[in-house]
């Protein structure tokens, strides 16, 4: 066989980062040594796989295609070295959406963790644009989303019901109405979440395209962020009810009911349609649908492990 595991990993690690320096770094090796492998992958089979720009490299036709078939390989490798090891579970690298990373996926992983102690699983927190991207470029293997994506090379699985929900400070004009209309929201100074998350593409396609002259106040990133905000009496805001039950049951947060807008939505499983499914993925995706207890909604969620 002219070509090594090695080669192939360095390969799928210079396409991840476009970098060789930091590839290097990844794998522990030389800036020498993994532009040797890939130049030696290369000269091999006479095939270039990059587009040499400057110091960074881009994967040409012939790269993107070899990409999907290098990470499905490296994944069966990370498996049979779980098996000769004693059947330990091969690495996972999990991605979820801030709502979803907050207040669901580190208990999944704390549970994971309990049933399998000898596993090693990554989590990354970022909003729906991050992880969909990292999808995309085999950074991760499963990614936990708020809402749906249109990009072409992932699959969506649906896991849980959720719904957005406008809500308020106690002490609010709006708290005692307990109900809004359009035009009463529109007089409101709004705190929402940044573009490119889940819930911003929801409550800009609902709320803010029937009020278009909508005042947003703040923008920020954590949804933990704008329920202080919001309990500080700096504006409303609108989040998922699954961020806001321990807030509404405590009564330092109060829903303003809006049935004009159908503000439901689903929480996904995604992965790319060329990943290998490893046996680490289908622990942790049964894991996460026992979680749920067949539920769909939110609103009666129960996870068994959450106390």
């Amino acid at each position: 066989m002219k070509l090594s595991l090695r080669q192939i990993e360095v390969f799928a690690a210079i396409a991840r980062s476009e970098n060789v320096s930091r590839a290097a770094a990844t794998l522990a090796m030389s800036q020498s040594a993994a532009s040797s492998a890939l130049v030696e992958l290369e000269r091999q089979f006479d095939c270039p796989l990059f587009d040499r720009i400057g110091k960074s490299l881009r994967l040409n036709s012939t790269g993107r295609g070899l990409l999907p078939q290098a990470e499905e390989l490296l994944a069966r490798a990370a498996e049979i070295e779980g098996y000769l090891a004693g059947g330990t579970l091969g690495p996972l690298a999990v991605g979820a959406t801030l709502t979803i990373g907050n207040y669901l996926a580190t208990l999944v992983v704390a549970e994971y963790l309990q049933q399998h102690p000898a596993a090693k699983i990554g989590l990354h927190v970022a909003n729906t644009q991050d992880i969909v991207e990292r999808l995309r470029r085999f950074e991760l293997d499963i990614g936990l989303i708020e809402g749906e994506t249109h990009e072409p090379d992932l699959l969506l699985e649906p896991w849980l019901d959720d719904a957005l929900v406008v809500f308020c400070s106690p002490r609010h004009a709006l708290a005692a109405a307990g109900a809004a209309d359009a035009p009463r929201l529109a007089t409101q100074k709004w705190i929402v979440r940044e573009r490119g998350s889940g819930t911003r593409a929801l409550f800009d396609q609902v709320i803010a395209r029937a009020i278009p002259d909508l005042h947003i106040q703040l923008e920020l990133e954590h949804t933990e962020a704008i329920k202080r905000a919001v309990e500080s009496g700096l504006g409303i805001g609108c989040l998922s009810r699954l961020s806001l039950r321990e807030a509404f049951r405590r009564g330092s947060l109060v829903e303003i009911a809006t049935p004009q807008f159908d503000l439901k939505r689903h929480f996904y499983f995604a992965r790319h349609r060329q990943r290998h499914v490893s046996p680490a993925m289908q622990a942790f995706l049964a894991l996460c649908r026992e979680s749920s207890g067949g539920a769909r909604g939110t609103d009666t969620l129960e996870l068994p492990f959450i106390r």
